[in-house]
């Protein structure tokens, strides 16, 4: 049973829309699954992010699109090691939020997702502090840190995954 927490819409969608922020123990439906994301918290209850500075996309939650045929999770992890170098096996991470894209009018002719798509939130605690990590050679991140809640929110601003950042550090 999914739970709405907030809803929200943003500049970038080109036409009407809503954004529901959900909380879920189960994965959103794959055929309309378009990314996936790691809210990766350590025992001081920091949380992993990774910074792209091109673009100014700026810091984020490690996360990306799913690559055609891959689950969910598959990505989740795939995405956390290409953006914040963190290896962590899938079996340590969990299912705990949706963001459900609607948009509420027509797609303009170039846009690239179906008019529902869902973006799944996983989340893992790691024991103890996080260990220094940095984004692998090739990766589209420049750096990865652990950072504290009040520094997400200072960096971050009006993302819509906000109001999970608390609810994902504890399991």
């Amino acid at each position: 049973m999914a739970h709405v927490i907030a809803t929200s819409t943003v500049p970038w969608i080109p036409v009407a829309h809503r954004i529901d922020v959900m909380l879920s123990g189960t994965v959103p439906p794959l055929e309309h699954t378009t990314s996936a994301f790691a809210f990766v918290a350590d025992g001081l209850g920091r949380t992993l992010m990774t910074c792209v500075d091109r673009e100014g996309r700026g810091w984020d939650i490690p996360g990306g699109h799913l690559e055609p045929g891959e689950k969910a999770i598959d990505a989740a992890v795939r995405e956390l090691h290409e953006e914040t170098g963190l290896r962590l096996p899938a079996a340590t991470l969990s299912i705990f939020a949706w963001q459900r894209i609607e948009l509420l009018d027509a797609p303009p002719a170039d846009y690239r997702y179906p008019s529902l798509t869902y973006m799944a939130m996983f989340r893992a605690v790691v024991p103890g502090p996080g260990d220094p990590t940095r984004p692998p050679a090739g990766s589209e991140s420049t750096r990865a840190e652990w950072l504290p809640r009040a520094d997400i929110e200072r960096l971050c601003g009006p993302r819509t995954w906000l109001t999970l950042l608390e609810r994902a550090g504890s399991l």
